[in-house]
């Protein structure tokens, strides 16, 4: 599947996604960077929840708007669309 009609933004959206999940993984990092700056973030356990839940949405946007980019390019037919959308959008509200 190549796609192409959102110019592959929804690489993006993947990317932030990824880079959160970063930013969470070394969020109680209390090692210092080359710069003697904190490598961890330290925020508080209610705010990395929202990290984490802003993550999942970000997942489901980019699965969703990979469907649709397939389906407006001509990759994919309705039943090939209905189908994705059930077996790999679909299943990450669950």
């Amino acid at each position: 599947m190549s796609g192409g009609h959102f110019d592959y933004a929804q690489d993006r959206i993947g990317y932030i996604a990824d880079e959160i999940e970063r930013i969470i993984s070394v969020n109680d990092n209390i090692e210092k960077d080359q710069y003697g700056d904190d490598v961890g973030y330290h925020f508080p356990q209610d705010i990395i929840d929202k990290f984490k839940d802003a993550v999942k949405t970000l997942k489901i946007a980019e699965a969703m708007v990979q469907k649709i980019d397939w389906l407006v390019s001509g990759d994919d037919g309705e039943d090939s669309f209905r189908e994705r959308w059930g077996k790999e959008v679909m299943k990450d509200f669950l």
